[in-house]
């Protein structure tokens, strides 16, 4: 019987970890199988360089601050396997993570599966990422190669808004592609974009390739108008795809409620769910913020909530 089972090793399930094995609980993080869709060490993993996490003034790898995250909750105790969940009864308790066949009875869970950003399928969207292919502009930026140099955010709604807005502090010129001749987007964000000196909109076009090479990385993209099919290329060093992010929360429909998008509701300014005992932190359940530092913050929250909701069963 396992006091609490983590559902998910990125920034909110090591740091539930911490708090938890901190606390005695001697937790079991099921941190996914490398081949799975919720990689093991969320997706830090893929992304080269951090240098908005706290405590690395000269920035850090999105590899080694996952190494030290979970260096640190393994310390106190926190076990870590290569499992991924396959289904979840909350019905009975205590509650029931299965892996397959296997099942592990746990007296409460913390979810910390993340969420997936969303590409247009290109397979240079893979071979570029994180080599001037990003799905976050606060995250990738202010980085060396996108400063003072012209960039591309490929969307039409909010997101992509926000994204070409924090861009233009730092690129030389910002060209928004939309396959529409106009945005989804919210007015006010419409127009802050298209009354922005830097930023230039690419309308009723689609990306048809990225280009690059191993040495630079994305050097340009191939663009197509929709309405005259007429392609042209646009050099450009980054790339960034702004048409959204998927929670990982196939596993907990029916089981857990969920808003529109598929995100987990939680309580306000807490990480309990709708099932006492269960608990949500990190990307699965915010879709604001989406940082590696506020999915920490609230891995903590949940490893103190599920702590004291423990400890007021006993």
């Amino acid at each position: 019987m396992e006091n609490v089972v983590i559902l998910g090793a990125g920034p909110a399930g090591c740091t539930a970890g911490l708090y938890t094995a901190r606390a005695n609980l001697n937790p079991l993080i099921l941190e996914g199988e490398p081949s799975g869709s919720i990689l093991p060490g969320g997706q830090l993993m893929t992304t080269t360089e951090v240098e908005n996490f706290p405590g690395y003034p000269e920035g850090v790898s999105g590899q080694q601050l996952m190494a030290d995250l979970k260096k640190q909750a393994e310390r106190f105790g926190a076990r870590f396997e290569y499992k991924t969940a396959t289904a979840v009864n909350s019905k009975t308790y205590p509650f029931t993570v299965l892996v397959g066949e296997e099942k592990i009875e746990t007296k409460s869970i913390i979810i910390a599966t993340g969420a997936s950003a969303k590409y247009l399928g290109l397979p240079a969207e893979q071979k570029f990422l994180n080599r001037g292919v990003s799905a976050c502009a606060t995250c990738d930026g202010a980085l060396p190669r996108f400063r003072n140099k012209p960039v591309v955010v490929v969307g039409g709604g909010d997101s992509a808004m926000e994204e070409a807005l924090f861009l233009s502090r730092f690129a030389e010129r910002v060209h928004v592609i939309h396959r529409r001749d106009k945005f989804r987007a919210s007015k006010i964000m419409a127009d802050r974009v298209l009354a922005h000196p830097k930023i230039v909109v690419e309308w009723n076009s689609v990306v048809e390739d990225i280009l690059g090479n191993d040495k630079d990385g994305v050097t340009g993209v191939l663009i197509k108008n929709v309405q005259t099919s007429e392609t042209f290329q646009l050099p450009c060093s980054g790339y960034f795809c702004a048409i959204g992010h998927k929670p990982n929360t196939d596993l907990f429909k029916g089981v857990l409620e969920l808003d529109e998008q598929g995100y987990i509701i939680t309580k306000p300014n807490r990480t309990a769910t709708n099932i006492e005992g269960i608990f949500a932190c990190g990307d699965v359940q915010d879709s604001y913020y989406r940082q590696a530092i506020t999915a920490a913050g609230s891995g903590c929250m949940a490893g103190i909530e599920a702590t004291r909701w423990l400890e007021s069963r006993e």
